[in-house]
Order: C-alpha cells, then structure tokens, then sequence
C-alpha cells in the first residue's frame, strides 16, 4: 500500500442488500409473490466477500468502513453484523417511499445516500444477489456517481494515492487499474469472509444502526425517482416450479449404458 495514504483517511463504503433466508422464507403461490416476513433479513451471501475485502482494505491503510443498505426496518440485524465484521458504520435507507423500487430506483437511492454522505475513496459492492440475481444495482451506482467500476473482480493488486489495482475476471483474468474514486464489484474469490469474535459481536449488538428516510435525502434526489414511482420497471408475478417426479431405474452397468446410449439418441445429443 502507498505510503501516500494518510492515515485514517480513506473512506471505504459497502453496498449491502439484506436478504430473506432463501432456506426459510415461504413463497405464496396463489399470489405468486415472496412472503418476506416469514425469514428473517440476513447479509446476501455475495456481500460477505465484499466485506471481507473492505475490512482487509480498511486494516492495511488504517482508514473506515461505512455499510449503506436499503431495506425495511427489521433489516437492522443485519446490518449490525456488518459491524461485527469490520465496519464503523451502517447506515439503513428505510421508508415506504422507497417501497417497490427496481434496480435502477434502488440504485438511485443508494446513490443519493452516497452524495450525501460524501463520495468515499472506494465503493465495494458483492457480485449479485440470490433473491435478485441481475448484478445491476452496483453498476448503476458507480455510472450515477460518475466514478470508474470493474466488476467480477477476483483480487486487489494494490492501492495507491489515486488508484485501485484489480484483476478482474470476464472470460479471461484482465489487470486493471482504477483511479479513485472508484466502485468495484467483487466475486467470492476476492477474500474468504472471517468469522466475527465474541468480542465484535458484543461491539455489535450494542451499535445503533442509523435510519434514513427519504426526506432525509431532499437535498440531493429528486424523491420522484424513489421507489415504485421511479421505477421503470416491475416483477407482476413470482412463479415458483413444482417439483418433478422422478422414477428410478436399476440397470446393471452394461444395460445402463445401453440406456443412457438410447437417451442421448432420442434427444438429438448424439
């Protein structure tokens, strides 16, 4: 790391989206829609690496770590343990203006947040989300802030004064080097998340997560662009497939493989 850094100056931001427990939460099919209250919000499994990161980032040049996330009021849990895991700060975009919004209204929200917080030195995003899965959201974030991205990044080289050096993996591994300010979106490859000691969770637990509302951002977004309102885009219907049938079948190895053979040739593989 640049000795050029100044110590405690480098400001890291985490994009953190809370997510339901996609082992516990109930999907309603009449209504085809995800009942949210039946799980509790835990960190999307992508964000952990992105905190992990920020955190090894944060301990090399001695700088902070601020988690921003936008999500209902029962997603303070989880925010509370991205304190547990390094950062200083959390702070929770909840109001029911923000209610609805699709990738670009969430973005802009995220982005407004950010503004208004100061834009830091480095923004650190996870791949995706499991309960979206598009990928789009950091993005958006860098292209309204007017900041360099890399996504699918695998590892940090090295920072500098004014730079970010990262290899970024899209169909073969590229050397890139951002300057700062700057957003990188990183895949699980870029760090191993720790595990909190008791003592961070204590630290944790005790934290007050701050909340910001919409009014909150008055000064610096145009709450037309908040939530449903400001989303050009909709999910109409949630379809969760019915499990197949399966029947099972005992060959022995000669006719099995007489078997897979004639499966393969009714379906056009060979």
């Amino acid at each position: 790391m640049d000795d050029a850094i100044m110590e405690g100056s480098f400001k890291i931001v985490v994009l953190m989206k809370p997510v339901p427990d996609m082992e516990k939460v109930k999907f309603n099919v009449e209504k085809g829609t995800i009942e949210r209250e039946s799980s509790e919000l835990v960190i999307n499994p992508f964000d952990l690496h992105a905190l992990e990161v920020a955190a090894q980032i944060k301990e090399k040049v001695n700088g902070t770590v601020t988690t921003i996330s936008m999500a209902p009021p029962h997603a303070a849990d989880a925010l509370k343990e991205s304190i547990a895991r390094g950062s200083d700060r959390a702070i929770l975009l909840s109001d029911r203006k923000f209610g609805g919004a699709d990738t670009l209204a969430t973005a802009y929200a995220l982005a407004s947040a950010i503004r208004k917080l100061g834009i830091p030195d480095l923004i650190v995003a996870g791949e995706k989300s499991v309960d979206g899965d598009t990928a789009q959201v950091p993005p958006l974030v860098a292209e309204m802030l007017g900041i360099p991205h890399a996504s699918y990044v695998s590892k940090v080289i090295d920072i500098k004064e004014k730079a970010i050096e990262v290899i970024t993996e899209q169909e073969a591994p590229y050397r890139v080097e951002l300057r700062l300010p700057a957003l990188i979106q990183v895949t699980k490859e870029v760090a191993k998340p720790r595990v909190p000691t008791l003592k961070d969770k204590l630290k944790a637990k005790k934290y007050e997560i701050e909340v910001w509302s919409a009014d909150k951002l008055s000064d610096v977004a145009n709450p037309d662009f908040f939530g449903l309102k400001g989303s050009p885009t909709w999910v109409s219907k949630i379809i969760v497939p019915k499990p197949k049938p399966r029947s099972k079948q005992v060959f022995n190895a000669e006719e099995g493989i007489k078997k897979i053979i004639e499966i393969l040739s009714k379906e056009g593989v060979i």
